[in-house]
Protein backbone atom coordinates (compact mmCIF):
# COMPACT_ATOMS: atom_id res chain seq x y z
CA UNK A 1 0.00 0.00 0.00
CA UNK A 2 1.20 3.50 -0.82
CA UNK A 3 1.90 5.93 1.77
CA UNK A 4 -1.10 8.31 1.85
CA UNK A 5 -0.52 11.75 1.66
CA UNK A 6 -1.77 13.13 4.80
CA UNK A 7 2.41 11.27 6.10
CA UNK A 8 3.74 14.12 3.28
CA UNK A 9 2.31 17.27 5.11
CA UNK A 10 1.61 15.66 8.23
CA UNK A 11 5.31 14.49 8.81
CA UNK A 12 5.92 17.63 9.60
CA UNK A 13 3.64 18.14 12.69
CA UNK A 14 5.00 14.75 13.74
CA UNK A 15 8.45 16.31 14.30
CA UNK A 16 7.34 18.95 16.17
CA UNK A 17 7.43 18.55 19.93
CA UNK A 18 4.14 20.90 20.78
CA UNK A 19 1.74 18.47 18.87
CA UNK A 20 0.11 15.55 19.38
CA UNK A 21 -0.55 13.99 15.71
CA UNK A 22 -3.45 11.69 15.10
CA UNK A 23 -4.57 10.04 12.04
CA UNK A 24 -7.62 8.56 11.57
CA UNK A 25 -10.40 7.39 8.71
CA UNK A 26 -14.30 8.46 8.70
CA UNK A 27 -14.43 4.48 7.14
CA UNK A 28 -15.22 1.74 9.29
CA UNK A 29 -12.67 -0.60 8.22
CA UNK A 30 -9.39 -0.82 10.53
CA UNK A 31 -6.33 0.47 8.50
CA UNK A 32 -2.83 -0.18 8.70
CA UNK A 33 -0.56 1.01 5.79
CA UNK A 34 3.14 1.60 5.26
CA UNK A 35 5.91 0.67 8.06
CA UNK A 36 2.75 -0.78 10.32
CA UNK A 37 1.37 2.63 11.24
CA UNK A 38 -1.84 2.37 12.07
CA UNK A 39 -4.76 4.55 10.93
CA UNK A 40 -7.32 4.92 13.99
CA UNK A 41 -10.70 4.07 12.86
CA UNK A 42 -13.33 6.88 13.70
CA UNK A 43 -17.00 5.82 13.82
CA UNK A 44 -18.53 8.38 14.91
CA UNK A 45 -16.99 12.83 15.17
CA UNK A 46 -17.15 12.49 19.25
CA UNK A 47 -14.10 9.66 19.33
CA UNK A 48 -11.30 12.23 18.29
CA UNK A 49 -10.40 16.07 19.34
CA UNK A 50 -12.24 18.10 16.65
CA UNK A 51 -10.89 21.27 18.89
CA UNK A 52 -7.62 21.12 17.14
CA UNK A 53 -5.59 21.08 13.38
CA UNK A 54 -7.98 19.11 10.89
CA UNK A 55 -5.44 18.20 7.99
CA UNK A 56 -7.26 16.75 4.60
CA UNK A 57 -5.21 15.05 2.22
CA UNK A 58 -5.88 14.22 -1.33
CA UNK A 59 -5.59 12.20 -4.15
CA UNK A 60 -7.16 9.64 -6.21
CA UNK A 61 -10.06 8.85 -3.67
CA UNK A 62 -11.22 12.42 -3.39
CA UNK A 63 -12.91 11.33 -6.79
CA UNK A 64 -14.98 8.96 -5.25
CA UNK A 65 -15.50 10.84 -1.99
CA UNK A 66 -16.57 14.33 -3.38
CA UNK A 67 -20.13 12.18 -4.37
CA UNK A 68 -20.39 10.58 -0.60
CA UNK A 69 -23.07 12.64 0.84
CA UNK A 70 -22.15 10.80 4.50
CA UNK A 71 -18.49 11.42 4.22
CA UNK A 72 -19.15 15.10 3.18
CA UNK A 73 -21.26 15.70 6.27
CA UNK A 74 -19.06 14.12 8.92
CA UNK A 75 -16.34 16.15 7.46
CA UNK A 76 -18.57 19.18 7.54
CA UNK A 77 -18.71 18.31 11.12
CA UNK A 78 -14.80 17.80 11.74
CA UNK A 79 -14.04 21.65 9.89
CA UNK A 80 -16.51 23.43 11.92
CA UNK A 81 -15.33 22.09 15.10
CA UNK A 82 -11.78 22.44 14.42
CA UNK A 83 -9.98 25.85 14.97
CA UNK A 84 -7.74 25.18 12.13
CA UNK A 85 -8.38 23.46 8.60
CA UNK A 86 -5.93 22.63 6.30
CA UNK A 87 -6.06 20.65 3.19
CA UNK A 88 -3.33 19.52 1.03
CA UNK A 89 -3.83 19.12 -2.84
CA UNK A 90 -7.13 17.72 -4.01
CA UNK A 91 -8.30 17.91 -0.11
CA UNK A 92 -9.50 21.17 -1.31
CA UNK A 93 -12.00 19.61 -3.35
CA UNK A 94 -13.78 17.54 -0.56
CA UNK A 95 -13.37 21.31 1.21
CA UNK A 96 -15.64 22.73 -1.50
CA UNK A 97 -18.17 19.83 -0.94
CA UNK A 98 -18.90 21.71 2.33
CA UNK A 99 -19.20 24.78 0.93
CA UNK A 100 -17.00 25.89 4.30
CA UNK A 101 -14.94 27.63 1.77
CA UNK A 102 -17.48 29.68 -0.14
CA UNK A 103 -16.37 33.28 -0.14
CA UNK A 104 -12.60 32.15 0.87
CA UNK A 105 -9.80 31.78 -1.14
CA UNK A 106 -7.99 28.74 -2.11
CA UNK A 107 -5.81 26.62 -4.23
CA UNK A 108 -5.52 23.40 -5.07
CA UNK A 109 -3.34 20.79 -7.61
CA UNK A 110 -2.87 22.52 -10.66
CA UNK A 111 -3.17 19.29 -13.10
CA UNK A 112 -6.42 18.81 -11.31
CA UNK A 113 -7.64 22.27 -11.55
CA UNK A 114 -10.13 22.75 -13.70
CA UNK A 115 -12.03 19.37 -12.13
CA UNK A 116 -11.59 20.60 -8.32
CA UNK A 117 -12.64 24.16 -9.15
CA UNK A 118 -15.49 23.34 -11.41
CA UNK A 119 -17.03 22.01 -7.48
CA UNK A 120 -17.52 24.79 -6.42
CA UNK A 121 -17.72 28.21 -7.82
CA UNK A 122 -18.41 30.45 -5.07
CA UNK A 123 -14.99 29.82 -3.66
CA UNK A 124 -11.87 32.02 -4.96
CA UNK A 125 -9.58 29.88 -6.59
CA UNK A 126 -6.30 31.05 -6.70
CA UNK A 127 -4.32 29.65 -9.65
CA UNK A 128 -1.15 31.39 -9.27
CA UNK A 129 -0.97 29.86 -5.63
CA UNK A 130 1.36 27.71 -3.80
CA UNK A 131 -0.90 28.01 -1.13
CA UNK A 132 -3.52 29.90 0.54
CA UNK A 133 -4.37 31.74 3.89
CA UNK A 134 -7.91 32.69 4.57
CA UNK A 135 -9.63 32.37 8.04
CA UNK A 136 -8.54 29.26 9.35
CA UNK A 137 -7.99 27.90 5.88
CA UNK A 138 -4.58 26.52 4.25
CA UNK A 139 -4.92 25.25 0.96
CA UNK A 140 -1.91 24.11 -0.77
CA UNK A 141 -1.39 23.41 -4.24
CA UNK A 142 0.53 19.62 -4.16
CA UNK A 143 2.25 17.44 -1.76
CA UNK A 144 5.54 19.61 -1.92
CA UNK A 145 3.58 22.26 -1.63
CA UNK A 146 1.57 20.76 1.24
CA UNK A 147 4.90 20.51 3.53
CA UNK A 148 5.56 24.01 2.71
CA UNK A 149 2.12 25.40 3.67
CA UNK A 150 2.38 23.31 7.08
CA UNK A 151 5.72 25.15 7.73
CA UNK A 152 4.13 28.25 7.29
CA UNK A 153 1.60 27.38 9.57
CA UNK A 154 3.66 25.85 12.03
CA UNK A 155 5.46 29.10 11.88
CA UNK A 156 1.80 31.20 12.52
CA UNK A 157 0.98 29.23 15.28
CA UNK A 158 4.65 29.20 16.98
CA UNK A 159 7.00 30.76 15.97
CA UNK A 160 9.63 30.81 13.31
CA UNK A 161 12.44 29.51 14.78
CA UNK A 162 10.55 26.91 15.96
CA UNK A 163 9.26 25.84 12.37
CA UNK A 164 13.09 26.11 10.87
CA UNK A 165 14.39 24.30 13.58
CA UNK A 166 11.58 21.34 12.64
CA UNK A 167 12.82 21.77 8.88
CA UNK A 168 16.74 21.89 10.10
CA UNK A 169 15.64 18.64 11.60
CA UNK A 170 13.90 16.79 8.46
CA UNK A 171 16.64 18.40 6.57
CA UNK A 172 14.03 20.23 4.36
CA UNK A 173 14.83 23.52 2.24
CA UNK A 174 11.30 25.35 2.68
CA UNK A 175 10.00 27.80 -0.11
CA UNK A 176 8.80 30.89 2.03
CA UNK A 177 6.75 32.67 -0.39
CA UNK A 178 2.98 31.01 -0.89
CA UNK A 179 2.94 32.83 -4.45
CA UNK A 180 6.18 30.83 -5.65
CA UNK A 181 4.41 28.17 -7.51
CA UNK A 182 6.25 26.91 -11.07
CA UNK A 183 3.04 24.77 -11.46
CA UNK A 184 0.41 27.36 -11.74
Amino acid sequence: MRTPRCFWSGGVFLHAEKFNVQYFTLSNKHTTISYGLPIVDLLSDEEIDTSGVLLIPGGPGTRRLVNDKNFIEKLNILIDKSTYCLSVCTGSALLAMTTTLNHKRATSNKLAFNWVTSLNAKILWQRHARWTVDDKFYTSSGVSAGIDMSFAFLEHVTTRDFADNVAHDIEYVRIRDSQSDPFS
